[in-house]
């Protein structure tokens, strides 16, 4: 079946996917899953990648195959970027003091303030696990694989 995708065919096939995975982020956030700050950049990649991915699926030829290598580009990083939040929240290594373990939250008089301009939700803590894995993981899944369709749709 991949194939029969042809470079245009496949830049269709990324934005739909992208399409479908920022929508469903966005309905757990209406759910009660509230991203944390790592989650919202996470996101950018998916604001950049659909628009970018439906405007190559109907470019001239000659623009199509540099175009997915840099959305290709884009995406594997954006799956690095996933297993560093997963790892995060798996507890392997430690994420920005912003938004993990208590928030960078101060016990000190009169920081209470500053306190509360801190995100809510924290980075180190997985709001929902699907077959085991993250809203995070699932991002370096789908990033991972979307980036080596789009490599090999640019080889192709």
């Amino acid at each position: 079946m991949l194939n029969s995708l042809t470079p245009q065919k496949t830049a269709a096939a990324i934005a739909g996917v992208l399409l479908a995975i920022i929508v469903g982020a966005w309905i757990f956030e209406f759910a009660g899953y509230p991203p944390c700050e790592l989650c919202l950049m996470q996101r950018w990649a998916y604001y950049a990648g659909v628009p970018f991915a439906g405007l190559l699926a109907i470019l001239k030829p000659s623009w199509i195959k540099p175009g997915l290598i840099l959305l290709g580009l884009v995406l594997a990083a954006n799956a690095v970027f996933g297993v560093y939040h997963s790892g995060i929240e798996w507890g392997w290594w430690q994420g920005p003091a912003t938004c993990s373990g208590n928030g960078g939250l101060s016990t000190e008089p009169g920081s209470l303030l500053e306190g509360l301009k801190k995100p809510g939700v924290m980075c180190n803590e997985a709001a929902i696990r699907i077959l085991g894995l993250s809203l995070a993981g699932w991002n370096a899944i789908v990033c991972g694989a979307m980036a080596l369709l789009a490599f090999r749709a640019a080889k192709a």
